[in-house]
């Protein structure tokens, strides 16, 4: 009898560890993100690439939407777009010299575990000062991290912005 308790215990004491190790929150226990803006001189443009978790991304779209997506299913392409170019009209502002920029939705790719999201702003002269509005995933979750890079130049700026910090201003 004593053998049949211990056993009892140590799988139930097992189970609720593996429970544990394995819960959703714990596949990857923090919420973060990356936004580059990079300005080509050639086509006078910032190239606009944002990097998220799928599964937050998912979660995000269906609490903002009310309706759940998934990025590994193609039936979904169609409406992922048109909640895609909803949501970085909302969450990314761009200016250059003072001057609000028209941000155009270029489309997204899966990558593994992670959705890149691509964007192209306006045609804009070389910028001296670029200021950013990025409020991604915040709408969810208030431990958000986005990591900004601003490159214009060559000449890389980056900062870390938590939730609820969303505005960086980088001079060139």
């Amino acid at each position: 009898m004593k053998k049949i308790i211990t056993a009892l215990f140590t799988f139930l004491f097992a189970a609720s560890l593996f429970s544990n190790v394995f819960s959703t929150k714990d596949i990857h226990p923090y919420h973060v993100g990356s936004v580059e803006f990079k300005y080509n001189p050639t086509s006078k443009t910032f190239e606009i690439s944002g990097k998220f978790f799928l599964d937050d991304l998912e979660n995000v779209l269906k609490a903002k939407y009310g309706k759940a997506v998934h990025f590994n299913d193609e039936k979904y392409k169609s409406q992922i777009n048109a909640y895609l170019i909803q949501y970085c009209e909302e969450y990314l502002k761009l200016k250059s010299d003072n001057k609000f920029l028209k941000i155009n939705y270029l489309g997204y790719e899966e990558d593994s575990e992670a959705v890149n999201i691509y964007l192209e702003s306006e045609k804009t002269a070389t910028p001296k000062k670029v200021e950013t509005a990025v409020s991604f995933l915040y709408n969810l979750y208030d431990d958000q991290m986005n990591i900004i890079h601003i490159i214009v130049g060559g000449n890389r700026k980056s900062q870390r912005l938590n939730y609820p910090d969303r505005y960086l201003y980088q001079n060139f």
